[in-house]
């Protein structure tokens, strides 16, 4: 027991399931339950609001008990609220108890991002870091397949039982919180107990060290472009991350491609998701061997010119199972190819001085401006002009902007490659 294998797939297991079932499962839970897609994305965009802001509270977390009791506190509350947010569905006020307990489980869990993090840096040396990275990815990914995948088709599944809709994502809800619990009965045991993870205590000085933060963050080199390429170069994604499952999964008559929650949940749950986790790591492979000055333009190619199957798929709208799954594969690698080189960027522009608290800003930034903000609108913009095949080729379009700020962007020389 405690050993790295017994508890860092299950940890970032644990990490993606709450981030899922906000995030992604909730958007086909609002869509069946009869919300438009302006108040879906509207009210999923705000939910994203805590890991926008988590580099505001981490200082305090630091100071406070350990990182090893942050994440099973953490595990227990979002399993609770799961359980309540299950009870809640079937009531007449679902929609207002639901957004309250989501939001609730994303302060959560982006405060057990946080200290599984830093934790995993904690318990171990800097070999073992780089020998399970690819591991806690992966398994990061599997609950991330687990939830938009496994457990939208079980949603789905019950429904082809007619189980009502409500009573079928109750039931789904209740089997994610059961996860996070018995996560945190077997993490109470599996987890090691470092000597280095101990709270920073009262001369922790959190407001001096947030400053410094800042100030070593604004007085980088080439802020203006960074921040820029930070903040837009995700844009196109960042529109088609709410409306392609609402696009997908609406009917033929409201310009959508009428999948089932099974056909959803292999789709974009899975296949996607595979595809995602493909893209990033031919992406690493590529820039370790080649430098990311010379595959920044390639990959930016491969995360933007595949958005157009989705201007494909909502002029021909068609049923062919297998062609929609090529088409989401497709676009979900080149998304996995760009995000790499994107990821990258953050990491070179991070080095230096506070290297890891500069990164959770960079991290910060992209959520708000390649995530939160335009998945907000998304919903908005695509009522607004018309529909589906409208928006994808604004999406398009959009694609401009992030050509523009990789245009300007600058990687210095000594950042160029990826070291191990």
């Amino acid at each position: 027991m405690n050993k790295p294998l017994s508890w860092i797939p299950t940890l970032y297991v644990g990490e993606s399931l709450p981030f899922a079932a906000v995030m992604l499962m909730s958007l086909v839970l609002y869509q069946e339950m009869g919300l438009t897609d302006t108040q879906i994305t509207l009210y999923t965009g705000w939910l994203g609001l805590p890991w926008v802001i988590k580099p505001l509270w981490s200082p305090i977390v630091d100071g406070i008990r350990t990182k090893r009791w942050w994440i099973l506190s953490m595990q227990l509350l979002i399993g609770a609220a799961l359980a309540l947010l299950a009870f809640t569905l079937p009531t007449d006020l679902w929609l207002q108890c639901s957004l309250a307990l989501f939001m609730l489980i994303a302060f959560s869990s982006a405060t057990h991002d946080i200290c599984a993090d830093g934790f995993y840096i904690l318990a171990l040396d800097n070999k073992d870091q780089e020998l399970y990275v690819g591991l806690r990815n992966t398994f990061y990914r599997i609950g991330m397949v687990l939830g938009q995948g496994g457990l939208v088709m079980l949603a789905g599944l019950l429904q082809k039982s007619e189980v009502s809709i409500p009573l079928s994502w109750s039931v789904t809800f209740l089997a994610v919180a059961g996860l996070m619990l018995m996560l945190a009965a077997y993490h109470w045991k599996a987890l090691p107990k470092p000597t280095s993870d101990s709270p920073k205590g009262e001369n922790h000085n959190v407001l001096e060290d947030f400053s410094l933060t800042l100030k070593v963050f604004f007085t980088k080199p080439y802020l203006l472009t960074a921040l820029l390429f930070i903040l837009l170069f995700r844009l196109p994604e960042g529109l088609l991350t709410k409306i392609v499952p609402l696009f997908l999964k609406r009917t033929i008559e409201e310009g959508g491609l009428a999948l089932s929650d099974v056909q959803y949940g292999f789709v974009y749950g899975t296949l996607g998701v595979i595809g995602l986790l493909g893209g990033g790591i031919v992406g690493g492979w590529l820039v370790s061997k080649y430098g990311l000055k010379k595959m920044l333009w390639p990959l930016v190619l491969a995360i933007t010119l595949p958005d157009i199957v989705y201007v494909w798929l909502s002029f021909t709208q068609t049923q062919s199972l297998p062609l929609i799954a090529t088409c989401v594969f497709i676009e979900q690698i080149g998304y996995g190819l760009g995000f790499t080189a994107y990821t990258l960027y953050l990491v070179s522009f991070s080095h230096g001085e506070r290297s890891t608290s500069v990164f959770s800003f960079c991290t910060a930034f992209q959520y708000l401006g390649g995530v939160m903000l335009p998945g907000m609108v998304s919903g908005w913009l695509s009522d607004q002009i018309g529909g589906y095949q409208p928006f994808f080729i604004v999406v398009m379009g959009f694609c401009l902007v992030t050509f523009a700020v990789t245009a300007l962007v600058k990687i210095p020389e000594e950042n160029d490659k990826v070291k191990k």
